[in-house]
């Protein structure tokens, strides 16, 4: 394990990562081949009411995009994010003696990390609420950090992580007070934390914002059990988590799913979509890692995509009034 540490000259954690990515890309042949495949990536742009979806053409995603997550498939390969076998080149910074902060080999960012504990233990976000606080901070810099859930778009769901990529290159970042403003609906509002629903016709999110870590983590662990009580499931209710930093605290956003994967990317033929949202396509970048796809999908294709994806208006009225009841 000790191999694998990298001494970071700065005490700041944005500044570590960028020493770490800027060594990195010159010392691991997986990661340089990473870094330059985004210079051929292709981004178009579709304008909605308030706010914008991209969609971003990049073939070094095809591992994540198409990642086998069923429990046959991972019980037959190798853990890639535990430490023992990492490659001999990657380097990562040890982050509260149980987080390493790794370069993510399969860029979607120009920045991209990967953040998982040291120890196995499935993606499960429960217990973790202060980990993720912290590291939004201390990454706040330069990053945004987010959460994918086991069975939404998590390519190692056996394994708990966090990422983080360039802040404001997700269109939410931006676009998020103009969200709160044109489609949020109050839920809660003390001294110690705002907690707002928003439906945008696209994206059905839950936020919460404070500059009281222990309040926040005190939150978002309510919101937690009350949502997988709503969920009515054993395992993780099915979410996305993007947290972000700046200089009136932090804002934790759920994006609460109904499904994993849309229909489109089952079909068959010229119907299929080789698209499987995550964080990062639902903050408004979707990743398509074949061309074919890239240039056909439409407007339309989004809003069928986004609302299958999505729980319903109904549901999230339901979760908004019940959240309501926990402050």
């Amino acid at each position: 394990m000790m191999e694998n540490i990298f001494k970071p000259k700065s005490s700041d954690l944005g500044d570590a990562a960028k020493e770490l990515l800027a060594e990195q890309i010159i010392e691991w042949d997986l990661l340089a081949s990473g870094n330059k495949s985004l210079k051929s990536i292709k981004v178009k742009k579709f304008e909605f009411e308030g706010f914008d979806i991209k969609v971003q053409f990049n073939p070094g995603r095809m591992v994540s995009t198409a990642a086998k997550v069923d429990p046959k498939s991972i019980k037959e390969r190798k853990c890639f994010l535990c430490p023992q076998n990492l490659p001999p080149a990657q380097k990562g910074i040890l982050y509260q003696e149980k987080y390493i902060v790794l370069c993510n080999p399969f860029p979607i960012f120009p920045e991209h990390f990967t953040i998982p504990g040291l120890e196995h233990k499935p993606q499960v976000i429960k217990g973790a609420f202060p980990a993720l606080i912290d590291i939004s901070k201390d990454l706040s810099k330069y990053y945004t950090v987010f959460y994918n859930g086991p069975k939404c778009g998590a390519s190692a769901p056996d394994h708990f992580h966090f990422q983080a990529g360039d802040k404001n290159f997700m269109p939410i970042d931006g676009e998020y007070e103009n969200l709160k403003s044109k489609f949020g609906q109050p839920v809660y509002a003390g001294g110690d934390i705002t907690i707002t629903a928003i439906d945008d016709t696209l994206r059905k999110m839950i936020s919460f914002e404070s500059a009281d870590k222990a309040a926040l983590a005190a939150a978002l662990d309510k919101f937690y059990d009350k949502y997988k009580e709503i969920a009515a499931v054993e395992a993780e209710p099915m979410l996305n988590i993007l947290a972000f930093y700046g200089e009136k605290g932090w804002r934790i956003l759920f994006l609460l799913r109904e499904k994993h994967r849309p229909s489109h990317y089952f079909r068959e033929g010229e119907d299929q979509i080789l698209l499987s949202p995550a964080s990062v396509d639902l903050g408004g970048v979707c990743i398509t890692p074949l061309e074919k796809d890239f240039n056909k999908i439409t407007k339309e294709n989004l809003i069928e995509i986004f609302s299958e994806v999505f729980i319903s208006r109904e549901k999230l009225d339901e979760i908004k009034k019940e959240t309501a009841k926990l402050f």
